[in-house]
């Protein structure tokens, strides 16, 4: 199967943004976004060969890891995603008005629960008689990470190896909603594949990251579980250029990717439960020699 270079693809869909998406006005940041509904990505991880984009340097791309190591660790601060390597939560735990105002915040950098916390601490109900009512309450949790470890550690795909942060009944709960909010593993003998689903996607800034953490969270789950990565899916629903970003977007549609970046793993990591405790940045090797000035996309909490 032949797979287009992911940045080739990502440039695509900037450009289709770009000069065919609409203008709306988002309600959260108070900004119009240029707005276009599905773009479809999708990354060859056969290879070490990483969607890493170099139409504009991307000035600490070990940040993309350790945010996904964060959720898989089910971080719940900024505090803790910045020990890990990355301050990309910083304005959300400190800067979100509706996030300071709440009375679930536990104080400051206080992330909630957000993204992979939700995954491992997923609510399970069962239905207990009260009186005339039938009454669902909440009996423990389940972690969905290691259900779906276990499974495709065992050679068994049930078709539903889904780990999702999507709970409405949790938003309250957390800061942001998720953007990237599900990720489904298909077992077809010993080849292992990857289906996410983004409900938003700041194309400039935030697609970049979820890119490489797509392509990363195959070749992890695939190299833990002892089999082979294949092809990782990525489909982005609702996909946007905020309107303060839209007069830098002709820089880089100008510009020719450069070679392709890699990404190696340590071969020490064999578990979940590596993931889980000792895993940091420094077992992820990055090789980025070549890439285009840097483009200062604002950012909009």
């Amino acid at each position: 199967m032949q797979i287009e270079r992911a940045e080739k693809q990502y440039l695509d869909g900037l450009r289709r943004i770009y000069e065919t998406g609409v203008d709306v006005k988002n309600k959260r940041t108070g900004k119009v976004c240029r707005t276009v509904i599905n773009i479809d990505l999708t990354y060859d991880a056969t290879t070490n060969k990483a969607p890493l984009i170099t139409t504009r340097e991307i000035k600490n791309p070990y940040s993309f890891i350790a945010e996904l190591l964060g959720y898989i660790k089910g971080v719940r601060s900024a505090a803790q995603m910045r020990s890990l390597g990355t301050k990309t939560w910083d304005a959300n735990a400190n800067k979100n008005l509706e996030w300071l105002n709440s009375p679930y915040r536990a104080g400051e950098d206080d992330l909630g629960m957000i993204y992979g916390a939700v995954a491992k601490n997923w609510p399970v109900y069962v239905d207990i008689q009260d009186l005339d009512n039938k009454v669902i309450t909440p009996k423990g949790k389940i972690d969905l990470f290691h259900k779906v470890y276990n499974n495709l550690k065992n050679g068994k795909d049930d078709r539903g190896e889904i780990i999702t942060f999507w709970n409405p009944g949790m938003f309250h709960l957390g800061c942001l909603r998720p953007c990237m909010y599900e990720h489904q593993f298909s077992l077809v003998g010993d080849d292992l594949y990857l289906n996410s689903t983004q409900r938003s996607n700041d194309w400039p800034i935030g697609c970049p990251a979820n890119m490489v953490q797509v392509w990363l969270l195959l070749r992890l789950m695939a190299q833990i579980t002892n089999k082979n990565p294949k092809y990782a899916y990525h489909r982005s629903v609702n996909n946007h250029i905020y309107e303060d970003q839209l007069e830098l977007v002709p820089i880089q549609l100008e510009r020719t990717p450069l070679v392709e970046p890699t990404i190696d793993i340590n071969p020490d990591i064999k578990t979940l439960e590596d993931l889980e405790t000792w895993v940091t940045i420094k077992d992820f090797k990055i090789t980025y020699k070549e890439y285009h000035p840097p483009i200062k996309y604002p950012f909009s909490v």
